[in-house]
C-alpha cells in the first residue's frame, strides 16, 4: 500500500524543542523548515540544528522532509549537502517555477549521494507558489523520477496573482485543481497549502473537506491541533470500508484459485477499483477504525 500523507507538519528549523517533540503528535510527515521561518542571521545555525536532529532523533516511521532555501541563494546548496548527509527522506523545493529548477536540485543531490555511495535515496517534492509554477505544474511534476509530490503555497501564490486570501478560497480553486490533475497525471502525491488561523477550526475543517473532495492526498499544517481534524475528514465511512473489504477478500480468493479475474457482487473489478479499495483500507487502519490483524 502507498504511504499515507494526510498531514505534513511544518516545524521551524531553528527550534530544537519543537524538532525533538514533533513526532509524538502523530503527523504522517514532518517538514523541518530552513526557509521562511528562519531569519537570514540564523540560516547557518538552523542548518546545523536540522542536520543534528535528523541524525540523532528517532522519528520512527514518520517521513522526514526538509524545506531548503532556493539554490540561487547563498544557503541552498549548503542545505542540500547537510540534509542529504543526515539521511533526509525528502527535500522540499520552495517557490518552484520550472522543470529546470528541479533538475538543478537533482544534480546537487546526486553530487552528495555519490560521495556517500547511496545514489537514488533522496526524494524531491516541489512547492508551487506562483502563476508560472501553476502553468508549468505538469512539467515540474515529471521533471525527475525522484519527485514524490507537489504542493500549493498559497501566500506567495495569491501575492503573485495580486489577489487577497479569502475564507472560501475561491482564488485558489484553479491552482488546487491544476496541482491535483498534474500530480495524478505524473503518478505522484499532492498536498494543499497551510491554513494559518488556529482560532477558526470550523473553517479549517471545511477547507480540509474541500481539498479531500478535490483529490488531494493531504494538507500542510502548522500546528498539532490540526492533525486530528485532517485525520477525521480523511477517515473513510463504514460503507466504503465494507465495500473495500469485500474487494480485498475477492482478490485473495481469486489468487488462491489461480484466477486473474476478480468479481464482487457479480461485477468485474479492475485495477483502479482495487487501488481505491487499498487506500480506503490503509486510511481505515491509520484512523484506528480497522486493526491490521483483522486483515490477515
Amino acid at each position: 500500500m502507498e504511504r499515507l500523507r494526510r498531514t505534513m507538519m511544518f516545524v521551524p528549523g531553528n527550534n530544537p524543542g519543537m524538532m525533538a517533540d514533533a513526532h509524538i503528535y502523530g503527523p504522517d510527515s514532518i517538514m523541518l523548515d530552513l526557509e521562511d521561518s528562519v531569519t537570514m542571521a540564523e540560516k547557518d545555525a538552523a542548518r546545523l540544528l536540522v542536520h543534528n536532529a535528523l541524525k540523532s532523533i528517532d522519528y520512527g516511521d514518520t517521513e522526514m522532509v526538509v524545506r531548503i532555501n532556493p539554490l540561487n541563494t547563498p544557503y541552498g546548496r549548503k542545505d542540500v549537502e547537510a540534509v542529504v548527509k543526515a539521511g533526509v527522506d525528502v527535500i522540499r523545493m520552495p517557490k518552484t517555477e520550472t522543470a529546470d529548477e528541479v533538475r538543478e536540485l537533482e544534480a546537487e543531490i546526486i553530487k552528495v549521494e555519490e560521495e556517500l555511495g547511496c545514489v537514488g535515496r533522496t526524494q524531491i517534492m516541489a512547492a508551487i507558489e506562483s502563476a508560472l509554477g501553476i502553468v508549468n505544474a505538469y512539467e515540474i511534476a515529471t521533471a525527475s523520477k525522484r519527485m514524490m509530490g507537489i504542493a500549493l503555497g498559497a501566500e506567495d501564490y495569491t501575492a503573485n496573482l495580486k489577489t487577497p486570501r479569502t475564507p472560501e478560497g475561491s482564488e485558489l480553486l484553479l491552482a488546487r485543481e491544476t496541482i491535483v490533475v498534474a500530480a495524478r497525471a505524473a503518478g505522484i502525491a499532492c498536498f494543499d497549502t497551510v491554513y494559518s488561523n488556529l482560532e477558526d477550526m470550523d473553517t479549517f475543517r471545511k477547507e480540509v473537506e474541500l481539498i479531500k473532495n478535490l483529490g488531494f492526498d493531504g494538507k500542510s499544517i502548522i500546528n498539532p491541533r490540526q492533525i486530528q481534524v485532517v485525520n477525521e475528514v480523511f477517515a473513510p465511512k463504514q460503507k466504503d470500508i465494507d465495500k473495500a473489504l469485500k474487494i480485498i477478500a475477492a482478490i485473495k480468493e481469486a489468487r488462491a484459485k489461480g484466477s486473474g479475474v476478480i468479481a464482487v457482487n457479480g461485477k468485474m473489478v479492475d485495477r483502479p477499483v482495487v487501488l481505491r479499495a487499498e487506500r480506503v483500507i490503509a486510511l481505515a487502519v491509520a484512523s484506528g477504525i480497522l486493526n491490521e490483524e483483522e486483515l490477515s
